[in-house]
């Protein structure tokens, strides 16, 4: 029996493997990481098998962030502002607000925390692995660290 038959071919694994999140069928979902935030999932999880995680979040009406310092235990984060503004506090850097068209990479594991954003920010954020681990840490711990000099985060050429 041929590849082509029995559906096993490459361009057959291609197809099987497409997705398509369109904007006219998205749902953002109040639940996810963090309570002030909704969720849209891109289905990239299920495409890429658990590699990697893609998602647009942005702010829940009337809600404001808490500020819990954590860390993600992953091995790539980055997050792309598609609207608004949102201040985070890293450790060992301090204060940075990322606007509409910022593109920012959190390096795996930094302690960070969210300090403010606009009533309508909006980002696409993309981590891997898939299922990675949120930790809660402690705030004198992270805000210990961010006393030290602060380094300028490295710019994209």
């Amino acid at each position: 029996m041929s590849t082509a038959t029995t559906g096993d071919s490459p361009a057959a694994r291609r197809a099987r493997a497409f997705t398509l999140s369109t904007a006219a069928k998205a749902k953002f979902k109040r639940r996810g990481l963090r309570s002030y935030f909704e969720y849209r999932d891109l289905e990239i999880e299920r495409a890429s098998r658990g590699k990697v995680v893609a998602h647009v979040i942005r702010a829940r009406p009337g809600r404001a962030p808490q500020g819990e310092w954590h860390r993600h235990d992953c091995k790539v984060q980055f997050v792309y502002v598609l609207k608004g503004w949102i201040r985070f506090e890293y450790e060992g850097l301090g204060e940075f607000t990322m606007k509409k068209g910022d593109c920012f990479q959190q390096p795996p594991n930094i302690a960070h925390r969210e300090i403010a954003h606009s009533r309508d920010v909006e980002m696409l954020e993309v981590v891997a692995p898939a299922d990675f681990k949120t930790v809660e840490v402690e705030p004198k711990t992270a805000a210990a660290v961010a006393t030290k000099p602060r380094a300028k985060p490295k710019r994209a050429r």
